[in-house]
């Protein structure tokens, strides 16, 4: 196959004190520019075109079609702000990442692993132990998905293996079964209702947007206790 090759050939004249000189600079398609100096110089120079090398993606970069949604799809069969069921966890991807940054995520887990829920607050198995002023219900739990302390769902690091160890996150939860009513045991002459309390709890998390550091540690809001709170009082007497 014959190439074809176009040249360009610029003469630039110049006088000074009745002597003449020129200059040709051929320029061969795209692989450089040959400069024919003027007489008495160096024969020629060869400067090459700066090389183009095409900018790859990073191995964390989500395809530029790729969104995750505000609110993810397993939270429109819950009432609280955590999954514990998710068919769109991105497991493959968890692990993809993991693979560039396995020993930061360790550190960053040893970080949060220290925290023991089953050394969390114990109830009484009967009633005869001790009763709560207002009910609630208890459980433990390992979320995939929640929403953090800026109103953010995040995915939560839960059942995920790293170099033979699988990482979990596990926390205590005391929801209100009458958030807002009247505590069934104080007399009604006490004004009262049911509060829901609240803790800070940690968790691992990955951001697929965050390319080179798609691990960090967020913080969640997650109800801890049921709490029975008593209006002012005075005694007349």
């Amino acid at each position: 196959m014959a190439t074809r090759l176009m040249a360009v050939v610029v003469v630039v004249g110049v006088a000074a004190a009745s002597e003449h000189s020129s200059h040709v600079v051929v320029s061969v398609g795209t692989e450089g520019t040959v400069d024919y100096a003027p007489y008495g110089a160096p024969a020629y120079g060869y400067y090459p075109q700066p090389a183009y090398y095409p900018q790859h993606p990073h191995p964390h970069h989500p395809p530029s079609y790729a969104h995750e949604p505000a609110v993810p799809a397993c939270a429109a069969n819950v009432t609280v702000p955590w999954c514990l069921e998710d068919a769109e966890y991105p497991l493959h991807e968890i692990q993809h990442a993991l693979e560039y940054n396995a020993h930061h995520v360790l550190d960053l887990y040893a970080d949060v692993a220290d925290l023991n829920t089953a050394l969390s607050v114990e109830r009484p198995h009967t009633l005869e132990e001790e009763t709560y002023l207002c009910p609630s219900a208890t459980a433990y739990v390992r979320p995939l998905r929640a929403v953090n302390t800026d109103g953010k769902w995040r995915v939560i690091l839960n059942n995920v293996k790293i170099h033979y160890q699988t990482l979990t996150q596990t926390t205590r939860v005391e929801q209100c079964l009458s958030k807002g009513n009247a505590c069934p045991l104080v007399p009604e002459c006490y004004g009262s209702s049911c509060l829901q309390k609240s803790i800070y709890h940690r968790f691992l998390v990955y951001d697929p947007y965050d390319y080179y550091h798609p691990f960090a540690i967020e913080t969640f809001k997650l109800p801890a206790s049921c709490a029975c709170l008593l209006a002012a009082y005075t005694i007349n007497h």
